[in-house]
């Protein structure tokens, strides 16, 4: 996965409801009229919300019928959790910028 990805995912990541969305979906595929029950929003924001993390590659989407359900890309999601522990954080006192 790549930066311009990671970012795409942040970005979809940075709204709360998407957030949220996000978490109910990590114990299964959800109908889109489950998820939107949980919120205090209309159909077609929820449409909007999951537009947006379908596009990022976070979320599948198929239709059964007139429903959509909703389930995590768990590819999508590993490759996500892979480069943010890739990240760390070091801390060395006494160097100096070479600048």
């Amino acid at each position: 996965m790549n930066t311009t990805d990671v970012a795409v995912i942040c970005k979809a990541l940075g709204d709360s409801n998407r957030l949220q969305i996000v978490q109910m979906l990590s114990d299964g595929e959800k109908c889109g009229c489950k998820l939107l029950e949980a919120f205090e929003i209309t159909q077609p924001t929820l449409s909007h919300h999951m537009k947006i993390l379908c596009e990022c590659g976070l979320v599948n989407d198929r239709k059964e019928g007139k429903w959509h359900l909703y389930s995590l890309n768990c590819e999508t999601l590993q490759e996500f959790k892979n480069f943010i522990e890739g990240l760390s954080c070091v801390k060395e006192l006494g160097i100096k910028c070479c600048c």
